[in-house]
This record gives C-alpha cells, sequence and structure tokens, in this order.
C-alpha cells in the first residue's frame, strides 16, 4: 500500500509540472490585444510567434528523448525546469518582439524533455495494467491548466498587464523547480514495478532512433499523434480570440468561456482515457482491445472540430469544441502510453520522442497556418475544416499503421541493429 501511495505521489508530481507547462504556453494565447498595442503586432505575426516555442520544442524532442534513456528522468527534468523558469522570466521583461521570440524559444528548449520524461516515468513506476489512471493524470493536468489557467491568466492580464502575465508563470515554475527537486527520483532497481521491466533496461539500448521510427506501429501512433496535436494546439492557441472575432464575445466573454470546453476535457480525460482503461483492463477484457477502442471513438469524437466551419451560433460551437476536445482528452492518456506498450523500457524516452516530434511539427504549423487562413479568408472557417481533415488522416493512421496496441517483438526491433 505505501508504495503505491508512493508511486501516486510521483504521478500527481508529474501532473503539476504538467499543469504549470500549460500555463506557460496559454499565457501568450490570451495576450493577442496587449501585444497588439504593446509591439504593433499582425494577426500573422501572432501566429508566427505562438508557433516559436514548438519550433525548439521539435527541435530538441530527439535529442531529449536519447538523453532520458541515458541519464534517466530526475536529472534531465531539473535541468530542464530551470531552462523554462529563465525563459519565463525573460518573457516577463521582454523590450522587442525579437526578445520575446528568443523567450517563448528557450521555453521550447526547457519543456521538450516534460512528456516525453512523464511517459518514460509512469512506465518505470507502474506495471502495464495500472498506467491508464496515473498517464491520465499528467494529460488531465495539461487540459486543466489550460481551464484554469486561460481565465485566471487572463484576469491577471486585464488587471495587471502583460508582463505580470509572464511574471506569473515564471513565479510557479520556480516554485515547481524546489518542489520536483526535493520529492522526485528516479526508482532503484529493487522498487522497478516488473520483472520484464528489469529485464528490458539494457536489452534494446542500442537500437536507433531512426531504426524506431521505421516500425509501422510507432510510425502509426507518431502520425496519430500529431494530427491530435494540430487540433489541441489550433484551440490552445486561437480559441480565445476566436470566440472574441469570430463569435462576437467580449475580451472579458470569451477568456472566461475558453476555459470551460478544456475544463470538461480534463474531466472526460480521466475518467475515461484514465480510470475506465485501468478498469476495464483490471477485470479481464483484452488490454489491447480496450486502449484501440477508446483511442479510435475518442479521436472521432474530435471530429467535432469541424463545428466553427458551418455553424456560428455561440453556444452551439462551443458544445461542440466541448465534444470535441472531451474525445481527444479520452484518448489522449491512451496514447502516452503508447511508448511503454510498444517497446522496453529502455527504449520509451525515445519512442516518446518520436511522438512528440510529430506533435511539434503540428504545433508549428497549426497556428501559423490559421493566421494566414483568418487573414486570408477573414474568418475561420477554412482553419477548423482544416484541422478536421488533418484529424481524420490521423485516425486513418491508427487503423491501417498502428492495428493493435501490442509490444512490438523483440526480434523485430533487433533485425534492425544486424540490418
Amino acid at each position: 500500500m505505501a508504495a503505491l501511495s508512493k508511486r501516486f505521489a510521483i504521478a500527481i508530481l508529474l501532473g503539476i509540472g504538467i499543469l504549470v507547462n500549460y500555463f506557460d504556453r496559454v499565457n501568450l494565447s490570451i495576450a493577442h490585444d496587449a501585444l497588439q498595442h504593446t509591439f504593433g503586432i499582425s494577426d500573422i505575426v501572432f501566429g508566427y510567434l505562438l508557433g516559436a516555442y514548438s519550433w525548439t520544442y521539435a527541435a530538441m524532442q530527439l535529442p531529449s528523448g536519447s538523453l532520458l534513456d541515458r541519464f534517466g528522468v530526475r536529472r534531465i527534468m531539473l535541468a530542464s525546469i530551470v531552462l523554462w523558469t529563465i525563459a519565463s522570466g525573460l518573457a516577463a521583461i521582454a523590450s522587442s518582439v525579437v526578445i520575446l521570440f528568443a523567450a517563448r524559444g528557450l521555453l521550447g528548449i526547457g519543456e521538450a524533455p516534460t512528456f516525453p520524461a512523464c511517459a518514460k516515468a509512469i512506465g518505470l513506476w507502474f506495471p502495464a495494467r495500472e498506467r491508464g489512471v496515473p498517464t491520465a493524470i499528467f494529460d488531465a493536468a495539461a487540459k486543466l491548466a489550460i481551464g484554469i489557467g486561460t481565465p485566471l491568466l487572463g484576469l491577471v492580464l486585464l488587471h495587471f498587464g502583460l508582463r505580470a502575465n509572464f511574471a506569473a508563470t515564471a513565479a510557479l515554475s520556480a516554485l515547481y523547480l524546489v518542489l520536483f527537486a526535493v520529492l522526485y527520483r528516479d526508482p532503484r532497481r529493487d522498487e522497478r514495478v516488473t520483472q520484464e521491466t528489469i529485464t528490458d533496461l539494457h536489452a534494446t539500448s542500442a537500437i536507433r532512433i531512426w531504426d524506431l521510427i521505421r516500425q509501422r506501429k510507432i510510425l502509426g501512433a507518431a502520425l496519430g499523434s500529431g494530427a491530435y496535436n494540430y487540433c489541441f494546439y489550433l484551440l490552445l492557441t486561437w480559441m480565445p480570440f476566436y470566440l472574441q472575432k469570430g463569435l462576437h464575445m467580449t475580451s472579458r466573454n470569451a477568456v472566461l468561456w475558453s476555459g470551460v470546453p478544456w475544463l470538461v476535457a480534463a474531466i472526460v480525460g480521466f475518467t475515461f482515457g484514465g480510470f475506465l482503461t485501468d478498469f476495464l483492463v483490471s477485470h479481464g477484457f483484452d488490454p489491447g482491445r480496450v486502449r484501440r477502442t477508446i483511442l479510435l471513438i475518442g479521436t472521432s469524437m474530435g471530429l467535432f472540430v469541424l463545428a466553427p466551419a458551418f455553424l456560428h451560433e455561440p453556444r452551439i460551437v462551443l458544445l461542440c469544441l466541448t465534444l470535441s476536445l472531451s474525445g481527444l482528452s479520452a484518448a489522449s492518456p491512451v496514447l502516452w502510453t503508447l511508448p511503454s506498450l510498444l517497446v522496453p523500457s529502455s527504449s520509451t524516452g525515445r519512442v516518446g520522442a518520436i511522438m512528440n516530434q510529430a506533435n511539434q511539427v503540428a504545433a508549428i504549423i497549426a497556428p501559423i497556418a490559421t493566421g494566414y487562413l483568418a487573414t486570408w479568408t477573414h474568418s475561420f472557417a477554412a482553419a477548423f475544416g482544416a484541422a478536421g481533415v488533418i484529424l481524420f488522416l490521423g485516425i486513418s493512421s491508427y487503423i491501417l499503421l498502428l492495428g493493435r496496441i501490442e509490444r512490438i517483438p523483440l526480434t523485430s526491433l533487433q533485425e534492425h541493429l544486424s540490418a
């Protein structure tokens, strides 16, 4: 019982880190008007600024995965938190758009290992049958951060200004650095949760990232994850401004209402992607089939993201976007258990990084493409339509490439070593 409590304390600690991460990310998306007033930027420049974080975040994914597999979660995450704390502080004192771009780039470098580190830590501390809930904890924290961070940081912005908005997240990051340093450590060999985990540790350490990418299941997981993240980042970065400009809400109402879909999504993601998954697996249902079903149904619900392309009634559009985010959130914990389910623990950091690399390519494209499409068409219909098409392609990759959710045979992985 004590061991179980320790493991869940670690899952909650990881979730707090994701919460702080997403406060850092959302503080820019709510600041369109303030940035325009302070620096005189256009919608297109705003789109590039929203994407700047993801450029360096994407560039660091594959290196961070290798570093995690080599040095462990604790050391890499401590360095990571230091960097993202400095970046948030730099944004608070930025005197030009150039410096703000640099701050967002440094933030991307600092936060790059976070999701692969969480996936690796859960794989080390929890057996496969129990990974749904702890994965859902850190995944739901992202949605919760947006749900509560958007209105809270929006109110800070409205009452205290742009710099206070960034300074608030810098302070939270510094507090989390202390918390993580005190509480987290990688499990000792005798604390590893399964014999499979112990024997896997060095079995495939020589497998290169490029050989992992060539695996059909890993490629399918990465493409599907990227499609998910395109929709996620479209909503993360543009929803407040879309509600204000596209649905004609006031600035205050747009900030407050944009948090509602994320709060619902956090609850749904934890309940269905986490608790329900573990409940069904623990009661004898086929684990691969359970996870595949939740992954496909949840991602298919994400197609409600198409609603703003055809509908304009604010309440209906908000309901559809809530359904879309809820479905994606139910699928996401399953998605983030894949690194520890598809490959041995010695490669989970790299597989998590491959998936997150695809995520960040999508995260770069989504805000920039949305800025261009909104400017060219004077509406957001084309931007949401494009998101629906991309998500449909992601669902297809789950069906055709990922297939059954099961461990890739070790012989298949080792074939590349002798090739």
